[in-house]
């Protein structure tokens, strides 16, 4: 099936929705998750979660790179944050993600040298204006921003920029779903796998998934009818006991991915364990900066202490981002924590689940 020029076609979205409601589901309940952050709330703003049957459960993953960054490499953030003559550069949604006693949103209110900027190329020129300063970007997020992180570095090994450095906290998604279905207690029977990191990886890296776990896997795009069709197309497979990966969202992803991104990632990166929020430490789930380009790793130029970091007590994150509660029920949510005053990243995030939750249906 193609999907290249119908994603707006509203008369075929709700056919679709249709059918969802009035497929035969047994006595079966089918637990779907979207492991994107903008997938989860676009199903919130689109009001997909009432209308489904509730044969067909939506469960939000890890999908948001903010969410997932471990308590330890925010304080190690901070603490580059409060030395002299050091300036931390980074995207905004980090900026309020609460540490163990603050926030580089808190420290820059202190008169700490913490500035937002919206790309790795931004914080480049932080560097070039400030000569005499180290500026340190702390890379975040999945396989689609860490390209870019990598092209800024090449960058600035071009120009010579010596008092430019990156902190690389980068996720890698599959090494996550892999992990989701080793763990105990997840019985998952599909994934909506994310449209912007697919376009990096392709739709290919998926396969292995289906293979050791016979588990469905379907690309989707973010448009009404591209969830619908993910979401038809995946509970076909389940009801049909077939799991396959299929890419919905054909018009962006390719089969292989993005060559030129992926060479530009091993150029620059290579796999590394990495701590997840709520998942633990994954094997190869993270990206580490290659030793040849060590002279640009901020890990490297500073000594960086060993942090003695704690979680907020009673919040529920960890729980939320491996899709075994919903946010409503944990204790803090719309209470002690809220957009004004978030305890766990989950509500800071725009793609975070809580946030999503208070948004759209705080009653919940």
């Amino acid at each position: 099936m193609k999907y290249l020029h119908e994603y707006r076609d509203s008369g075929l979205a709700r056919s679709l929705l249709k059918a969802l409601q009035k497929r035969d589901y047994g006595d079966r309940s089918l637990r779907l998750m979207e492991i994107c952050g903008t997938h989860t709330v676009a199903m919130f703003r689109l009001g997909l979660r009432q209308l489904l049957p509730p044969s067909v459960q939506l469960i939000s993953g890890p999908g948001c790179p903010v969410c997932v960054t471990a308590v330890d490499d925010v304080d190690r953030a901070l603490w580059l944050a409060q030395q002299p003559g050091v300036i931390v550069t980074t995207f905004g949604d980090l900026m309020r993600v609460p540490g163990s006693c603050s926030s580089l949103a808190q420290e820059k209110s202190r008169g700490g040298a913490v500035r937002m900027v919206y790309a790795s190329f931004d914080a480049l020129q932080v560097a070039r204006d400030n000569p005499h300063k180290e500026v340190v970007f702390l890379g975040i997020g999945f396989e689609t921003t860490a390209p870019t992180v990598a092209a800024a570095m090449l960058q600035a090994s071009r120009e010579g920029i010596e008092n430019f450095s990156v902190v690389s906290m980068h996720k890698l998604l599959p090494p996550a779903m892999k992990a989701l279905l080793d763990g105990k207690g997840m019985d998952l029977h599909g994934f909506i796998c994310p449209g912007h990191v697919s376009t990096v990886i392709g739709a290919a890296a998926y396969e292995e998934i289906v293979l050791q776990h016979a588990i469905p896997c379907v690309v989707t795009g973010f448009e009404t009818l591209d969830l619908l069709q993910g979401l038809h197309l995946l509970v076909d497979q389940v009801l049909e006991g077939k799991a396959r990966v299929i890419n919905q969202y054909s018009r962006a992803v390719s089969w292989e991915g993005n060559p030129a991104a992926q060479k530009l990632l091993g150029r620059v990166f290579e796999p590394a364990d990495a701590p997840w929020r709520g998942l633990g430490v994954i094997p190869g789930s993270g990206l580490k900066i290659r030793k040849e380009w060590q002279f640009l790793d901020a890990a490297s130029r500073f000594a960086i202490p060993r942090m003695e970091s704690r979680e907020h007590e009673g919040c529920r994150c960890g729980e939320v981002l491996r899709g075994a509660m919903t946010p409503p029920q944990c204790g803090l949510f719309g209470k002690a924590c809220n957009p004004e005053t978030p305890v766990g990243p989950c509500m800071v995030s725009s793609e975070g689940t809580c946030g999503a939750y208070h948004q759209y249906h705080p009653e919940d």
